[in-house]
């Protein structure tokens, strides 16, 4: 018998290593819900280049699909707030996809945001931002409301320019640039979140 197996035990080694092969899951959050919004565009994006990487299972998550209300203006029996914490509590990780709205997120991912709290612990993020300015000061709001959460955001952020990476502000054709900067966020979001996820066993 090894030494790790006297230390921990047999079950505890099958369960690490069990745990080490299982494929993480990570969620690709569309941060809009606004008509005509682009968000959709960038999450295919990204859900094509990681998808190719086979590191993970990735699925895109759009808030719009569960009718959040608005935070304390009901009594929180609606399905939609059940369904959307049953579904971060499958998650490993998170990719947010971000527009810059008055130098902040937008009021639909904040509340989003604050519709769980348990969820969200113990987890990775990355973050792809876009706007004026590629959507920066939104990402270091987002930043801020992750580190409360006990989310850690990864350092490589991808952030596009409305200028640049869209064709009349609503095509989306990101420059070939972006395509490193997305597979090293992605790195460490499953680097991060698989590490992570012996915390919450």
């Amino acid at each position: 018998m090894g030494f790790l197996s006297k230390l921990f035990g047999n079950s505890s080694i099958k369960e690490k290593e069990k745990m080490k092969n299982e494929k993480l899951n990570v969620g690709i959050i569309l941060g809009s819900t606004r008509q005509g919004r682009v968000s959709p565009q960038v999450g295919e994006w990204v859900k094509e280049i990681a998808d190719k990487r086979g590191d993970a299972n990735y699925e895109i998550i759009d808030i719009a699909d569960y009718q959040l209300p608005f935070l304390g203006t009901t009594d929180g029996t609606e399905p939609g707030i059940a369904a959307w914490n049953e579904k971060l509590n499958s998650l490993d990780g998170f990719v947010f996809i971000v527009q810059e709205y008055n130098h902040s997120i937008t009021g639909a991912l904040k509340n989003a945001l604050d519709f769980a709290r348990e969820a969200w612990n113990n987890k990775a993020a990355g973050i792809v931002s876009y706007g004026s300015t590629g959507g920066a000061r939104a990402a270091e709001h987002l930043r801020g409301i992750l580190g409360e959460l006990m989310v850690a955001d990864v350092r490589v952020h991808p952030t596009l320019s409305l200028f640049t990476d869209f064709e009349n502000y609503t095509t989306f054709k990101p420059a070939d640039l972006h395509l490193n900067n997305v597979n090293e966020m992605l790195d460490q979001v499953a680097a991060w979140s698989g590490a992570l996820k012996t915390l919450r066993k």
